[in-house]
C-alpha cells in the first residue's frame, strides 16, 4: 500500500532551515498540513486542518510527523477523530499549559491523556525550553507512546543546529518501514 508522511509543523511554522522542511523538500511523499494561522493557532481550526488531510489520504497508510504544538494538536485530532492513521512521530511537545506558550494559543489545554491507537513515538530533549523531559516522559506514558531522549538539543529545531536530523529519520525508518533518503552534510 502507499505511504503518505504529513508533516504537522507547530506554533510559528517550521522554517526554510527546519528538519520538517528538510524532509518534506527531499521526499516527495511527505505533504504539511497547512494552517490558516500559524502566530495565534486555535486548537479547532489545526485539528480540522488534520483531519481534512488524512481524509484527503484516505486510503494510504499515513504517517504524522509533527513538531511542537503540532503534536498536541495531532493527540487532540486522535482523540475526536473516527479516521485511522498508522504511527506518528511526536516530536518535542510544549506543556501548553506552561508560562512559555499558553498565552499564544487558544484551547490546546488541557491535553487529552488517552492511549493512543496507533504507533507513536514521542521524542524529547533534556535542554527544551517548552518542556522538561519527565513532563515529556509522562506524556509518552499517557499516550502509550515509545520515549526517546536525545539529549540537550533544546526545542529539537532550526536552532538545535540538526539540519536534516538523520538520527530522526531512522526514528521515522523504525516507525513506518519506509526507506528514508538521508542527506550528507
Amino acid at each position: 500500500m502507499e505511504k503518505k508522511i504529513l508533516i504537522v509543523p507547530g506554533l510559528n511554522n517550521s522554517g526554510k532551515t527546519h528538519w520538517q522542511t528538510i524532509w518534506e523538500s527531499t521526499h516527495p511523499d511527505f505533504e504539511r498540513v497547512e494552517q490558516k494561522d500559524w502566530e495565534h493557532p486555535v486548537r479547532n481550526e489545526w485539528v480540522k486542518n488534520i483531519e481534512a488531510a488524512v481524509r484527503k489520504n484516505r486510503g494510504k497508510d499515513i504517517y504524522i510527523v509533527a513538531h511542537s504544538l503540532g503534536c498536541i494538536a495531532t493527540v487532540h485530532w486522535a482523540n475526536q477523530t473516527s479516521q485511522t492513521i498508522k504511527g506518528a512521530l511526536l516530536v518535542a511537545p510544549p506543556d501548553v499549559e506552561g508560562e512559555a506558550i499558553r498565552n499564544l494559543i487558544v484551547g490546546f489545554n488541557p491535553v487529552p491523556k488517552v492511549r493512543l491507537l496507533f504507533d507513536s513515538i514521542v521524542v524529547a530533549s533534556e535542554n527544551d525550553e517548552y518542556i522538561d523531559i519527565n513532563s515529556s516522559r509522562l506524556l509518552a506514558i499517557y499516550w502509550g507512546s515509545s520515549f526517546v531522549n536525545i539529549g540537550k538539543k533544546g526545542h529539537i529545531n532550526a536552532n538545535s543546529g540538526l539540519n536534516q536530523w538523520p538520527a530522526g529519520l531512522r526514528l521515522l525508518k523504525a516507525l513506518t518501514g519506509i526507506k528514508v533518503k538521508e542527506l550528507k552534510y
